[in-house]
């Protein structure tokens, strides 16, 4: 009886990255798969912290992947793989920012160009004994999103990175080639900004910030494998 995708998914899900790199070396489509699902979310949220788009941060993600998978043996194991993502998705959504910018100044040289923000909404656990408390917490979200949108990038990346994704001060420092003091100082500067308008709920709800599943983690790691000319055996 031949096997389902998730059937043969599943022993590659839980792979070190030491396996999944050789067998995507050796142009395995399950391995690529099992490495974006395990990313996608982080590498997103990274993306979206700088661009402040949806599109444009799924667009340098997929560019980023491919980026990546194209010098996947330069992967030596220094660090987690995921890092090595990160470091890649950064730099992509950094340069797509400059470029947006230099266009803009092109364009309206005498105008300061800010990207526009667009709000994500966030995943809200709902019950319908409770309208009040169901509102108030969509308000709160809300919030957040617009707050977190209006902070400034490097305040942004660093607290998308320490509060959102759980790294610790040296990964951050790390991931984004900054000392760690330096990670310290903007995390409480972003913080700072952030609990002048929410104050103590940040934290509860930070946690289902930028969600990336679903559709949308499908769609790019399908649209990934596509321009890798990668099928699956279904």
């Amino acid at each position: 009886m031949p096997q389902t995708r998730q059937q043969k998914q599943q022993p590659l899900f839980d792979a070190t990255d030491a396996t999944l790199v050789r067998l995507a070396l050796s142009r395995e489509a399950e391995a690529f798969r099992v490495i974006m699902t395990r990313n996608n979310q982080r590498l997103y949220r990274m993306a979206r912290a700088i661009l402040h788009n949806d599109s444009e941060a799924e667009d340098a993600l997929q560019d980023a992947y491919m980026h990546a998978f194209a010098r996947l043996e330069s992967f030596r194991g220094d660090s987690a793989l995921a890092t090595w993502l990160s470091r890649i998705v950064i730099n992509e959504a950094l340069g797509r920012l400059r470029e947006k910018r230099r266009e803009a100044e092109r364009r309206f040289p005498t105008e300061q160009t800010v990207p526009d923000a667009q709000i994500i909404r966030f995943p809200v656990a709902t019950s319908a004994d409770d309208p009040e408390r169901n509102m108030a917490q969509r308000q709160i979200l809300e919030l957040i999103e617009r707050t977190m949108d209006g902070l400034p990038e490097k305040f942004r990346v660093v607290l998308m990175a320490r509060t959102i994704e759980g790294l610790n001060v040296e990964e951050t420092a790390e991931l984004l080639g900054i000392k760690p003091e330096t990670v310290k100082t903007r995390l409480y500067r972003a913080r700072r900004l952030l609990h002048e308008k929410i104050d103590e709920q940040i934290g509860p709800v930070m946690l289902n910030a930028y969600p990336f599943a679903g559709r949308r983690c499908e769609r790019v790691t399908e649209a990934v494998l596509s321009r890798l000319a990668l099928e699956t055996q279904g």
